[in-house]
């Protein structure tokens, strides 16, 4: 289908448009109050740089529902994603564990 096809491409410019949005207001705020100044190069870099890993991260979280015979991503999936970063892990474990609490409640 074409037009699913156009579809996802506007999804995808919109997403990515959105994102150097957040990362270039970001920049600037930082830049300024540091004094420094970004160009839109960098910005433009450090965005595509952001949208490469966020696809990284959306494919190893896919692989490991998948693999875990789930059709839907969770939290212990999110955890696994940061094991080889300890102190992310542990950070990721307290999130899910505190949403976990309130959830109980």
């Amino acid at each position: 289908m074409p037009g699913l096809q156009t579809d996802d491409v506007t999804k995808e410019e919109k997403l990515k448009a959105a994102l150097w949005y957040a990362i270039g207001q970001t920049v600037d705020s930082v830049a300024l109050a540091q004094n420094i100044n970004a160009t839109p190069h960098f910005i433009g870099g450090l965005s595509e740089m952001c949208y490469a890993q966020i696809e990284n991260v959306a494919h190893d979280l896919e692989a490991f529902a998948k693999h875990a015979g789930r059709s839907t991503i969770n939290s212990k999936d999110v955890i696994l994603l940061g094991r080889r970063n300890e102190g992310l892990e542990e950070v990721l474990k307290g999130q899910a564990k505190a949403a976990k609490d309130k959830d109980a409640r």
